[in-house]
């Protein structure tokens, strides 16, 4: 079965390039892993600093070789102090059988 989410998150006044710039980079290595299907992030139309993003992998197998990217962590880390909270809300999604 597929693992499908989306990430929320706020980015501060302030770091809008730097994110956007992040977020690009990111799309790009994460839609060359193997068992990504989807990767698509989106800033809210109202207010652009709000980002959605929608991820779907082939299996847990494929999310978890995507949480372990070295890429992956160091975007985490470095996120981290251009959002406001805590980090990135998940949603988990299922689909309608």
């Amino acid at each position: 079965m597929s693992k499908t989410l989306y990430a929320e998150f706020t980015v501060k006044p302030g770091s809008e390039a730097r994110v956007a710039e992040m977020m690009l980079e990111l799309t790009q290595n994460v839609s060359q892993e193997p068992g990504n299907v989807l990767f698509l992030p989106y800033t809210r139309e109202e207010n652009p600093r709000d980002y959605f993003v929608f991820e779907v992998y082939r299996d847990e197998a494929a999310f978890e070789e995507h949480i372990r990217a070295d890429y992956g962590f160091r975007f985490n880390e470095e996120l981290a102090r251009h959002i406001e909270g805590d980090g990135s809300a998940l949603t988990w999604l299922l689909p309608l059988e």
